[in-house]
């Protein structure tokens, strides 16, 4: 690799998406009740350190001094972070519905904060990364060639990410004006990030395994 350059496959992506969740999991913990989530935000880094040593590196690589690039990529980490957090909110949001409706709450259930509690800061990561994911779009649109050296494409990953935040933006509408909660949250929350993860990590997958 090149002096002054990086380059990001798949584990570091996720190595990076990791990171960024416990520094936001961390700083969050001081403003919002979010006990329970380390039990699963720990393996997930560990086991992202570990794909970022065993997976090989794509060959393209990106300046590390190029101010655009790395300000686009930061904004798209803290958005992906934010919805992934979402996400896992919506998880054991539904875990502790299950639990509820059975009367049975299990170890998981009985540790993290109550529902409503977990409703809200689900929708509170979603907001502040539909917000974030909206700039990198933008920058990624409109300074394409400022930020990857080439102009915009419209593409499957371009699909995925606009289609994302689509699904994004209407559930907080939804949420705003109808009143949107419970399980139909929940689905909109998970289908919309699993279009966020083929936006990105799947196209890169497929991009450094499949096509090289």
């Amino acid at each position: 690799m090149q002096t002054g350059t990086v380059s990001i496959g798949v584990g570091t992506a996720l190595s990076l998406l990791s990171w960024m969740m416990l520094l936001i999991f961390w700083t969050g913990s001081y403003f919002a009740r979010m006990e329970g989530l380390q039990t699963f935000l720990l393996p997930m880094a560990f086991v992202s350190v570990l794909l970022a040593e065993a997976l090989p590196l794509p060959e393209r690589v990106y300046a590390v001094n190029d101010v655009a690039f790395l300000l686009h990529m930061v904004v798209s980490l803290l958005a992906y972070s934010l919805f992934a957090i979402g996400a896992l909110v919506a998880v054991l949001m539904l875990v502790q519905e299950t639990a509820l409706h059975e009367r049975k709450p299990d170890r998981i259930s009985r540790q993290l904060p109550p529902l409503l509690v977990m409703e809200n800061l689900m929708f509170q990561t979603l907001g502040t990364g539909f917000l974030l994911l909206t700039a990198s779009l933008v920058s990624g649109v409109l300074f394409s060639e400022e930020v990857f050296g080439k102009p915009a494409v419209f593409n499957h990953k371009t699909v995925f990410a606009v289609t994302s935040w689509l699904v994004f933006g209407a559930l907080l509408v939804g949420r705003h004006y109808r009143g949107w909660r419970g399980r139909l949250a929940i689905r909109w929350t998970l289908g919309g990030f699993a279009l966020l993860l083929l936006a990105y990590i799947g196209t890169k997958g497929v991009m450094q395994f499949i096509l090289h």
